[in-house]
């Protein structure tokens, strides 16, 4: 069968490339085109755009871009009718995602949403949309049955898929010092920066994450690049810093080996966060968009936080420095209880352990690629 699969994100390219080759053991010869990234394209297929082109963060950036967004759909709906695919596979990327789940269930064609857009916490009207355009949504995080079920309708919830890629590492300590002699990482314990993959979203935390390091020098400070993103762009950023200090470590598309022996993260708000406490890493939640977006969503979002970690658990298990609470002093704070307060570090340690629990056993690609199937 053809599959015709959209990922605008990098977390997204990584849940759907797992889809992927779950439906390639069900469905051997699967054709699949596709908007995403590397990993996907690893698997096999054609990559009509990746998802570097197409990540927009905030209200005011979205409408700065709206023309290059509007075309992008507009391409989008032309190369699906072109192709003509058995199914289409939408990945989280709600905005423009279900502007497509429209246009191809007037097509005919089947809809299947893998990872629920987060209308949980803003645009809730957005379900009866969904419900009218999608044939099966497929839902990661154990809330979402419920708050569907409040709209009359049934989601398949299949785990997250996160654990499945955890799990299958070799988690061991020879594993570890091999990956700290690939890095060219020394014995201090390392504290590992992830500024996300979105270019708004890194200009806005990446200065003052970096400014951590001066505070911690028996620490080393390692930038955990997202794949789709060039060293280079890093530069700009790290000439700010003070001529004296050593070079800081960027290490591209291997965020997964860094978080297995990092001992703290700075993590900007998103998937990233989830990522990182199923690794058991001690993390501060970072977040700062432009004042009018920060104002507009402040208004709308339903949600009292902004990290899956503590939207799952429904507490304030890591600590989340937003918008003006985001400052080098805060920062500073927040994370020298991580490095220094044993107690800090095992109640998080141990918070973690229970939303691991939370989100159940394994095997989420297989079971989204078996509903996928068995629909079609």
């Amino acid at each position: 069968m053809k599959y015709y699969l959209i990922a605008g994100e990098a977390s997204g390219d990584l849940h759907a490339s797992n889809l992927m080759k779950e439906i390639l053991l069900k469905d051997p010869e699967a054709e699949f085109r596709f908007w995403g990234g590397d990993l996907m394209e690893a698997v096999g297929g054609e990559l009509v755009k990746h998802y570097r082109d197409l990540a927009f963060m905030g209200f005011i950036e979205v409408v700065a871009n709206l023309r290059t967004i509007l075309s992008n759909i507009k391409f989008c709906k032309a190369d699906i009718q072109a192709y003509k695919p058995d199914a289409v596979i939408l990945v989280d990327y709600p905005g423009f995602n279900l502007r497509i789940a429209e246009f191809v269930k007037e097509l005919g064609i089947k809809v299947f949403y893998y990872i629920s857009p987060q209308i949980w916490a803003w645009k809730q009207n957005r379900v009866h949309k969904i419900k009218r355009v999608v044939d099966r949504m497929i839902t990661i995080l154990p809330f979402e049955k419920d708050f569907y079920a409040k709209f009359d309708m049934e989601v398949d919830y299949v785990g997250h898929p996160l654990l499945d890629a955890i799990h299958n590492r070799d988690l061991s300590e020879e594993r570890n010092k091999q990956l700290k002699a690939e890095f060219g990482l020394d014995e201090r314990e390392m504290v590992l920066v992830m500024p996300g993959s979105r270019k708004q979203e890194i200009s806005a935390v990446l200065p003052t994450m970096l400014r951590q390091r001066q505070h911690f020098p028996n620490h080393q400070f390692v930038i955990a690049a997202a794949p789709g993103l060039d060293e280079s762009y890093f530069a700009d950023f790290l000439n700010q810093l003070p001529k004296n200090e050593a070079p800081f470590k960027i290490i591209k598309g291997r965020t997964y080996d860094l978080l297995q022996i990092a001992k703290a993260a700075l993590v900007t708000s998103g998937t990233a966060t989830l990522e990182t406490a199923l690794f058991r890493v001690p993390e501060v939640v970072c977040y700062k968009g432009s004042y009018i977006s920060y104002q507009i969503a402040k208004r709308v979002i339903k949600v009292n936080y902004i990290s899956l970690v503590n939207l799952i658990m429904d507490e304030e298990v890591v600590r989340e420095l937003i918008q003006g609470e985001f400052n080098e002093s805060l920062l500073r704070t927040e994370l020298g209880k991580l490095l220094k307060d044993e107690r800090s570090r095992d109640e998080m340690i141990a918070s973690f352990d229970t939303l691991i629990n939370k989100l159940g056993g394994g095997g989420a690609s297989k079971k989204a690629a078996d509903i996928i199937i068995s629909e079609l």
